[in-house]
């Protein structure tokens, strides 16, 4: 491998002062590099301007580095900078011609190329970074995944992993984008690149590098499972029917978030999850949609149509890459595959087919690409097929198998981040030039946090991968590159994009789904006659008998006394409300809320504790107090540092998130409460203390459900007066539904269990629970009538 690399660094020597220079052109002045490159072309009679006028579809044509041809009186851009035009230039032929064309002029390397993706991120300002020139001019990459923070104000700082160091705003996002895509054009072919994303337009409290992005000046809407509860009161609106789903939300949040991407230059997106929200433990709920096969298969469905407007063309605004292949949901005892200890995929109530729906309706629909996760089924058989213990990305079963040939997808598959380096289940004791190997013959085309091309073009010279699994990874990537018309036009107008990111259109609407996906779960009634009321189409909660019924705190009365907890008053106040801050001053005691007229309770529940956790120490990993279920050994002991006794701990610090592993399953409010990684924020005494003083049927309290936690009975907050769910969602929108501005229509996307025992017994692959487990089942919610 080392005289590969010296050849590349040969290469990458020669080229790079003209490739700086480029990018120094294009970040300085980008209307005088177009016109200079104009200026530049050789006279020949392919490139004399004509007075004819141009088809009506020729696309637009901005070249910044290398030459424009004019042919007939039409412009393309000469990528080889040979003065001819050739067929991948020619946006006329079929994207089929073009890339057969341009695989054909390609060296291996150049391939190898294509199938890389890493974390690339802007510095300070939107700079363009020594990393930049390493991962175009010797790796020969040409997609990248931005993590930068878009923000309205910018701040600079090192890059610390792959999280990013420095904020960047809309105008330098667009501006790196640009930058890069005139290095890239500078290139020998001219590819130009592609920059995905984890998702932004969210509401995040916790938003973790990997996982998913802070929303800063973008569009903050709720979360998915908020976007789903809208569809499903849009749904019901409609036809009058719990479990009913109108896509409007959906499409309406689509067209938002397209144009805000696009105006960046992020044409990729690492989602949407398909994922099935039926482990209520697993961690990475929050980015799923529903327990509900058919309503995520309506959503990721709607997704590709909007954001790609159906299979790829030069409209589309963002290419998908629907995650995680074929499913992520079903986790052994709700735990990640991101680390160690979570590698298993189980489906004990045989419903693999339930989570591979989402998936085939995104494929019909025509998504770009499609991700395996890390995950090792186990004891799986499907159709006839026993799938191998291997992670998903691994197996020739699934990716050829499954995906391409049962499903008939026809796009690339991308590894998700770290498969072939570290997170290589069932293939721990694997060199990572042989997993390489093994998920490249398993029909997987795009490598995820690896950025290494010698690798694979080392293999194909030792015949490890043959030249023709290249080329068909080769044409498979270069196809999205063509359909989106990045060969004809990668550039964005940057000053546009402080306009389109977070407009005041845009903040209407996510206002808009805010207040439509919170769900109103009690208010008044006795909780029983309420879910059976609702359960049959029932409007509200507020009729029983005068035994068990309270008044309905909900909708506030006008001019009330308010004490509030877990949020701040100025929504209040500005309402005209009487606001009372229950937060505790720095020195001295949280005041008293007995002379309220309501308690709203704001509650939040994060994962905090867990960065002390290292697989290979005593006290925490290999704790024997604390034990592996599967292995019968401690937590810590699947990790490739005690294994292998020798880094990394993949596991360390759980950066990814989620609980400690042995707290995993502790849903419940009493269980959070006592545990040592769960945070109740209030705590759970701080909530009960409220509600004895102002009174529990006075009391509500708003649950933003990042996971479906079970509000069990001891823990007393099931006599709260009023149940508000939220998914994410703002004070205005909140206090528009308790106000009754607006209200309450939102239906829950996942049910909730009446105690925990019932998670713990129900099959991670299977929804729901029984109707004596269910406290609140898929499709509930109540509203003001």
């Amino acid at each position: 491998m080392s005289g590969v690399r010296a050849l590349q660094g040969t290469r990458a020597n020669a080229a790079s002062a003209r490739l700086r220079a480029a990018v120094a052109l294009a970040c300085v002045a980008p209307a005088f590099a177009s016109v200079a490159a104009s200026l530049a072309l050789p006279l020949t009679a392919a490139n004399v301007a004509s007075t004819e006028a141009a088809p009506t579809a020729a696309p637009s044509i901005d070249a910044r580095v290398k030459p424009v041809l004019i042919v007939d009186g039409v412009r393309f851009r000469d990528l080889n900078a040979n003065g001819a035009l050739d067929p991948y230039e020619d946006w006329r032929q079929r994207v089929e011609r073009r890339v057969d064309d341009l695989v054909a002029r390609m060296t291996l390397a150049e391939k190898a190329g294509l199938m890389l993706i890493d974390t690339l991120n802007a510095g300070c300002e939107g700079a363009v970074t020594p990393k930049a020139f390493e991962y175009v001019t010797v790796q020969q990459m040409h997609r990248f995944i931005l993590r930068n923070v878009v923000g309205t104000t910018p701040s600079c700082g090192p890059d610390a992993g792959f999280r990013a160091g420095s904020v960047v705003t809309p105008v330098q996002a667009a501006e790196f984008a640009n930058a890069m895509q005139a290095l890239a054009e500078g290139t020998r072919l001219g590819i130009p690149v592609m920059f995905k994303s984890n998702g932004r337009n969210h509401v995040e409290p916790d938003a973790r590098a990997g996982i998913s992005e802070s929303s800063g000046a973008f569009t903050a809407f709720p979360k998915e499972a908020g976007l789903a509860a809208a569809a499903l009161g849009a749904g019901f609106a409609k036809a009058g029917r719990a479990g009913a789903s109108d896509m409007e939300p959906i499409r309406a949040f689509a067209r938002a978030m397209g144009a805000e991407w696009r105006a960046v230059g992020l044409r990729g997106m690492y989602g949407y999850a398909a994922d099935l929200a039926t482990e209520p433990r697993w961690h990475r709920v929050p980015e799923t949609f529903s327990e509900n096969a058919d309503l995520v298969a309506d959503i990721a469905r709607t997704l590709v149509e909007t954001l790609q407007g159906g299979p790829l063309s030069p409209a589309s605004d963002v290419a998908l890459t629907m995650k995680h292949f074929p499913g992520g949901g079903p986790q052994n005892g709700g735990l990640d595959p991101h680390y160690s200890f979570g590698r298993e995929q189980v489906y004990p109530a045989g419903r693999f087919a339930d989570h591979v729906k989402p998936f085939k309706a995104a494929i019909d629909a025509g998504v770009a690409a499609i991700m395996p996760y890390y995950g090792v089924p186990v004891s799986l058989t499907y159709e006839g097929v026993t799938y191998d213990a291997v992670g998903m990305a691994f197996s020739p079963q699934i990716v050829d198998g499954l995906l391409r040939g049962k499903l008939g997808f026809r796009g690339y598959v991308n590894s998700d981040t770290g498969i072939v380096t570290d997170r290589a289940w069932g293939l721990d004791n694997r060199s990572v030039p042989e997993r390489v190997a093994t998920t490249l013959n398993a029909g997987t085309d795009l490598l995820s946090g690896f950025h290494d091309v010698a690798t694979i073009t080392s293999l194909v010279d030792a015949k490890l991968v043959t030249p023709e699994r290249v080329d068909a990874s080769a044409r498979r990537l270069l196809t999205e590159l063509f359909q989106l018309g990045l060969f004809e036009n990668p550039y964005v107008d940057a000053k546009r994009a402080a306009a389109v990111v977070g407009n005041a259109e845009h903040q209407a609407l996510a206002l808009d789904l805010q207040r439509k996906s919170i769900v109103l779960l009690q208010n008044g009634a006795g909780r029983v006659r309420s879910l059976a009321r609702a359960a049959t189409g029932g409007a509200s909660g507020t009729t029983g008998s005068a035994s068990d019924a309270m008044a309905p705190p909900l909708p506030f009365r006008t001019g009330a006394r308010v004490y509030v907890l877990g949020t701040t008053t100025a929504e209040l106040t500005r309402r005209g409300f009487t606001a009372i801050d229950g937060a505790a001053p720095a020195s001295g005691s949280r005041p008293s809320a007995v002379a309220a007229d309501y308690a709203l309770i704001r509650v939040s529940v994060r994962n905090d504790g867990t960065q002390a956790y290292r697989s290979n120490a005593p006290a925490t990993g290999l704790n024997p107090a604390h034990v592996d279920p599967v292995t019968n050994r401690p937590w810590g002991g699947r990790d490739a540092c005690v294994v292998k006794n020798r880094p990394p701990c993949v596991d360390d610090a759980l950066r990814f998130g989620g609980a400690l592993p042995w707290e995993a399953g502790a849903l419940s409010f009493s269980a959070m409460a006592s545990s040592e990684s769960w945070r109740l924020s209030p705590s759970l005494d701080e909530i009960r203390a409220v509600m004895r003083e102002v009174g529990a049927a006075r009391t509500v309290i708003a649950i933003d459900f990042r996971q479906p936690y079970v509000l069990d009975a001891a823990s007393g907050v099931r006599d709260a007066g009023a149940i508000v769910a939220t998914f994410g969602v703002g004070d205005r929108a909140l206090l528009d539904v308790l106000d009754g501005t607006f209200a309450p229509q939102g239906r829950l996307p996942y049910a909730l269990a009446a105690r925990i025992d019932a998670v713990h017994a129900n099959a991670p692959d299977a929804a729901g629970y029984d109707k004596r487990d269910t406290l609140f089942p898929y499709g509930f919610g109540l509203t003001y009538r």
